[in-house]
């Protein structure tokens, strides 16, 4: 339908460029782009994603950044190469982002704090430091966060509360650039297949976290509607039905009703 193509972005940023939804939105934007800046840690799969996109599509550019961004410093030297190449970021994609699912009091702080510093300061560093650019270009935000931001989720304790931030996060700047023209819209996907719930289990054969595969809705589907979504301004995007509704049922749930359900284990779980 014409109404779900994007608009062509002069310049759009995606971190956790080189996987999952990531990679996705780097596909689904590239027809729409004059430029795409793609960062992540692994840079022989963004080299390769951006050589198959400019064969595909003459004339655009795209630009790599190898970046931890866990790491204060990879951040900031990310936000220098931004000025010295000039570029004039209208989208940024704060993808990016890690889980960990298990009990809260045998987790490894170690990941833990990564998690922490990927999906709560990452995000707001990044926003923080290229709203300005987006305010000039009338650009937006798309945050990925997820259906577990809804509630509190046992054994997913840290990663739902992150993703609890980015949400309340989203909404709060979404309402402050209200009258700059700026679209922030938070993604709340459930579960997705992508690497993500290998990476958030805590065990070395690779096993995935449990999860309801009724409610598992594909990557490709995950990121159009993200898409869409932003081109309407919609606040909050959860993909797929199912998840829309569980989201909307959760919303009116009684904290009694929620303490009953933290008893149980996690309804779903986000992949990125």
């Amino acid at each position: 339908m014409e109404d779900s193509l994007p608009k062509t972005y002069r310049c759009a940023v995606v971190t956790g460029a080189s996987s999952g939804l990531g990679e996705e939105f780097v596909r689904q934007l590239a027809p729409h782009c004059e430029g795409l800046l793609l960062v992540a840690r692994n840079g022989d799969k963004l080299k390769e994603i951006g050589r198959e996109l400019q064969t595909l599509y003459s004339g655009l550019k795209v630009w790599f950044f190898i970046a931890d961004l866990t790491e204060v410093k990879h951040r900031e030297a990310l936000l220098t190469a931004i000025e010295d190449k000039a570029l004039q970021p209208d989208l940024l994609i704060n993808n990016a982002g890690m889980g960990d699912y298990g009990e809260f009091a045998t987790a490894d702080w170690d990941k833990l704090e990564k998690l922490i510093q990927l999906n709560i300061t990452a995000l707001t560093h990044l926003t923080h430091a290229i709203l300005p650019k987006l305010k000039a270009n009338r650009g937006g935000i798309i945050n990925v966060s997820s259906l577990a931001s809804a509630m509190p989720l046992a054994d997913f304790a840290v990663y739902a509360a992150s993703k609890a931030y980015v949400t309340s996060f989203s909404e709060a700047i979404r309402a402050e650039l209200r009258d700059e023209d700026v679209t922030v819209t938070a993604l709340c996907p459930g579960p997705v297949s992508t690497g993500f719930g290998a990476v958030a289990a805590r065990t070395e054969d690779g096993a995935e976290i449990p999860r309801h595969e009724g409610l598992v809705v594909s990557k490709e589907q995950v990121v159009a509607e993200a898409i869409l979504g932003f081109e309407k301004k919609r606040a909050r995007v959860y993909p797929g039905w199912k998840v829309a509704a569980l989201a909307a049922g959760i919303s009116l749930l009684p904290a009694i009703a929620i303490r009953c359900i933290l008893n149980s284990r996690p309804l779903a779980s986000q992949d990125e």
